[in-house]
């Protein structure tokens, strides 16, 4: 296959618009978004072909069964599934790694987006967690790059920042997750994006037909295992 050279846009804040206000997940149609023109000139920049030569972005080796986590995903634990775990915030990332870890997934953590692509040109990756607000390089020209590089890996945006609904569709991500956030939903959510094929996730970076998973911040909750 060839991959097109051509990079996607981003727009930024001041077209995205703001999010629905409900507090389950929702799976989003593109075809029933308004067609602003922030989204429409993203669109026409997506790449419609993956890079051929990134077959090391497969499954991982299985790892030792480990004890289930209190809110566990449907489906049980996922021995071997390597995930690169990309927030600059330590409290963030040991917290979702140590609740992954009891999933069972293998963790990969990443402090800034610069260390995340060094980590996924060097290891098998299966899925991205990634945070937006970090030093050195940003979630958004992470995701172009990571995305460019490794486009059979799904992204989960992890974000705190408003108003990313739109940039994130427009983007090709696989989800958006608004902190604070449920972790059931997160799992849910991890689950069902491993679960898909090639074909469904090169059709969501070139802006054709996929399901997209929303799940703004949890209003009004306490701090705790469940809400990170």
């Amino acid at each position: 296959m060839k991959t097109s050279n051509q990079h996607r846009h981003f727009p930024g804040n001041k077209d995205d618009r703001s999010p629905p206000s409900q507090v389950s997940i929702r799976f989003l149609d593109r075809r029933s978004i308004p067609e602003g023109e922030s989204f429409m000139k993203s669109r026409t920049l997506l790449r419609t072909t993956p890079a051929p030569a990134r077959s090391r972005n497969r499954p991982g080796h299985p790892i030792p069964h480990r004890e289930r986590a209190a809110n566990s995903s449907p489906g049980g634990i996922r021995p071997g599934k390597r995930i690169l775990l990309v927030d600059d915030d330590p409290t963030v990332r040991d917290s979702l790694k140590d609740v992954l870890l009891a999933e069972g997934y293998v963790i990969i953590p990443a402090e800034d987006g610069q260390q995340a692509l060094d980590l996924a040109n060097q290891s098998a990756v299966d899925l991205v967690l990634l945070d937006l607000n970090m030093p050195v390089k940003n979630g958004w020209d992470t995701f172009e790059q990571l995305t460019r590089d490794h486009p059979f890996i799904p992204v989960i945006i992890v974000t705190a920042r408003p108003n990313q609904l739109f940039t994130a569709l427009a983007a090709g991500a696989g989800a958006l997750l608004e902190k604070p956030m449920d972790i059931r939903t997160l799992l849910r959510t991890m689950a069902k994006l491993l679960a898909e094929t090639a074909a469904q996730r090169l059709a969501r970076l070139a802006g054709k037909q996929a399901q997209f998973h929303y799940q703004p911040a949890t209003a009004n909750q306490p701090h705790n295992r469940k809400n990170l």
